[in-house]
């Protein structure tokens, strides 16, 4: 068990996007907190493979939504569940995305629409079901996986995650009266199946750029434990964030192009 939260025990944790990446991840470390899992993704045989394996490892019960968040019917059932009394749910993950390889022109419009909704849309919706069931127990906490993308430009992914660091830090303040911490989890190139599953060539990427995904959600938790609004995991990203802000406009965007 964490040693960041030792009251994990028993409570109820929900992660979209829970079979891959980082959103695996999340499962897995709130697993071996003792927590109960609601484990949602599209792919059902996935999830039961996900589900048995944390089932077997930690000892934990989990429920999983077969859901596909850019339908009306998969996000229904995600906010029937954060609204339920039963096992309630103290700790949304909300994790699912993925990314586009090409630059808003190049894509259809049908393809841009969908990556933005579920970038924006569909974590605020579940942001929303689960701060108004929250604030009616008297607390809880959310994370908004975003990226360090947010601090730069960078076609709509980035425009999408800096919405969402902006709701969180808003978010964070606005109901800490009601014992809830909302945070946006921004980290930098991390070794998932992300880049792969949208066509993305890394080979020629730095090694020093890349993280972990443990490290990255360790890191993540224990932010969001301690009421941060934003957790920007490793010293290397905190830098490249402090340096996108004060670099003139031009210089990072031809940065972030080259990468």
């Amino acid at each position: 068990m964490s040693s960041t939260e030792p009251e994990a025990p028993h409570r109820t944790a929900l992660v979209t996007g829970a079979t891959s990446g980082i959103g695996l991840e999340f499962a897995r470390q709130l697993a071996a907190q003792g927590r109960h899992l609601i484990l949602v993704a599209r792919d059902r045989d996935r999830l039961a493979a996900v589900a048995a394996e944390l089932e077997g490892s930690y000892n934990i019960h989990t429920e999983s939504i077969v859901a596909d968040l850019l339908d009306e019917a998969g996000q229904e059932a995600v906010v029937e569940r954060l609204e339920s009394d039963i096992d309630p749910v103290e700790l949304l993950v909300n994790n699912a995305g993925y990314g586009l390889l090409r630059a808003f022109a190049s894509n259809s419009w049908d393809e841009e629409r969908d990556h933005w909704r579920i970038h924006t849309e569909v974590p605020l919706r579940l942001a929303h079901a689960a701060l108004r069931s929250m604030r009616g127990r008297g607390g809880g906490r959310i994370v908004n996986v975003a990226s360090v993308a947010a601090f730069t430009p960078r076609s709509t992914y980035s425009a999408a995650k800096v919405g969402m660091v902006n709701f969180s830090r808003w978010a964070s303040v606005h109901y800490a009266t009601d014992g809830i911490a909302v945070t946006a989890l921004c980290p930098g190139f991390t070794r998932t199946e992300f880049h792969e599953r949208m066509g993305q060539e890394t080979k020629g990427f730095p090694r020093l750029a890349w993280l972990k995904a443990e490290d990255v959600v360790r890191q993540g938790l224990a932010d969001s434990a301690a009421g941060k609004p934003v957790s920007i995991p490793s010293l290397r990203y905190k830098v490249a964030k402090v340096a996108a802000t004060v670099l003139p406009a031009k210089t990072v965007a031809r940065l972030v192009s080259r990468s």
